[in-house]
């Protein structure tokens, strides 16, 4: 904790508030505390118990993720208080532990937003990677009633499910478009040059206009 305290720099601080996270430690520099450390399980678990970001951060990055339990994992999820750490979570350990599936049904109509985005954002790498089982048209469905209300995390990880259902799925591609056309989710969000933006429409089109060569 006290090598963690002595990272801390304010300006990083700073930037990390803007986008709620309450932590000024250079990731970079976290990452080679890491790296030191290695894998230590019970270290991993004292630091996630400090509360404190940066050391649940460190602690999502030298934890062992198969040697979690269902209910540690929905436990942890629910009381990680800031994006990276949720977002560091899911896709650093939910995503390699043994009861992701689980997980991903469990949490699917959590009345907790941030609960909620989670398992949308496991439902996309399914649909992306492991497709079968899935109700696609479902899935649009409940997009296409509930997504452009929802809370800003939320409407994120249903975005990307819609968008990767429009991406990965031919039959599915141009639902997803007409939706996405429609709701306007994400329209104008600011994207740097070179970068794909988030409107689902363009996003499905220029991934696919990749994938085809062109």
């Amino acid at each position: 904790m006290a090598e963690l305290a002595a990272l801390e720099d304010p300006r990083i601080r700073e930037v990390n508030e803007r986008h709620g996270d309450d932590h000024g430690v250079n990731l970079t520099k976290l990452r080679a505390v890491a790296k030191r450390l290695r894998t230590q399980q019970e270290l991993a678990r004292g630091l996630w118990d400090t509360g404190d970001t940066a050391a649940r951060l460190l602690a999502l990055l030298i934890c062992r993720p198969q040697a979690f339990e269902r209910d540690e994992l929905d436990a942890m999820l629910r009381e990680a208080c800031t994006p990276k750490v949720q977002d560091w979570l899911v896709n650093y350990v939910v995503k390699k532990n043994p009861h992701v599936e689980e997980l991903r049904l469990t949490w699917f109509d959590d009345p907790d937003p941030v609960v909620a985005s989670a398992s949308w954002g496991l439902t996309a790498e399914r649909v992306a990677k492991k497709p079968a089982g899935l109700d696609l048209t479902g899935l649009l469905d409940i997009v296409e009633a509930d997504m452009k209300d929802a809370p800003d995390r939320l409407q994120w990880a249903m975005n990307t499910c819609l968008a990767q259902i429009g991406i990965e799925h031919p039959e599915y591609r141009a639902r997803a478009i007409e939706i996405g056309e429609r709701l306007k989710v994400l329209e104008d969000y600011p994207t740097s040059p070179g970068c794909t933006s988030p409107f689902a429409p363009i996003w499905i089109t220029e991934m696919v206009r990749r994938r085809n060569g062109e």
